[in-house]
C-alpha cells in the first residue's frame, strides 16, 4: 500500500485509540477556566463592545458572566488568548 495509506491509517487508528480513552502519547490540551466579566473589565469594554470585538454574541457573554453557562472549545481558547494578551487579538481581528 501507499505511504500516504499508511499514514492515514495510523492517524486514524490513534485517533480511535485516543476516543476509546488512550492517551499514550497524545499531549491534551485543556484551557484553563476565564472569569469572563472580570477580563472584560480588564479591558475596559462594555459586553455590547467585547462582543462585537471578539465575535461573540451579547447573550452568550451574559450567560457567561451570570454563570449560566460556561465557556467551551475555541471559545475558551480565544478567551485565554484575550487575557493573555488582548492587543494581540485586536490586532489580528482587525
Amino acid at each position: 500500500m501507499s505511504r500516504a495509506f499508511e499514514s492515514i491509517k495510523q492517524g486514524l487508528q490513534e485517533a480511535i485509540s485516543h476516543a476509546q480513552g488512550d492517551e499514550r502519547g497524545v499531549r491534551v490540551h485543556r484551557p484553563r477556566v476565564v472569569d469572563v466579566k472580570a477580563l472584560r473589565a480588564k479591558v475596559g469594554m462594555t459586553q455590547e463592545q467585547f462582543a462585537a470585538r471578539f465575535g461573540f454574541s451579547t447573550a452568550t457573554l451574559r450567560h457567561w458572566e451570570r454563570g449560566d453557562r460556561i465557556p467551551r472549545g475555541p471559545a475558551l481558547v480565544l478567551l485565554n488568548v484575550i487575557e493573555r494578551n488582548p492587543e494581540a487579538v485586536i490586532d489580528a481581528l482587525a
